[in-house]
């Protein structure tokens, strides 16, 4: 599974990943996890507001800070929703 985390580095990127992590963990799941600072490649996923959270090439949430038990379902879905 590939996790990506769009953002510049904010606090709330830095949180989102943190809570990705943490629901990794709790799933049982790994996952290679990949910050994306670029801003043009944040905007080749059409995220205009960050954080954004992408699941095996899918944009799954945009503009908010998850939290874990959020994510795990997201994650076990594999980003499909």
């Amino acid at each position: 599974m590939k996790i990506e985390i769009l953002g510049k580095g904010c606090p709330n990127c830095v949180q989102l990943e943190k809570n990705v992590n943490l629901a990794l963990k709790n799933a049982g799941l790994e996952a290679e996890v990949k910050k994306i600072t670029d801003l043009n490649e944040i905007m080749d996923y059409g995220v205009a507001m960050t954080p954004g959270l992408v699941i095996n090439g899918k944009v799954v949430s945009v503009g908010k800070v998850l939290k874990p038990e959020q994510i795990e379902p997201l994650l076990k879905a594999g980003g499909t929703k």
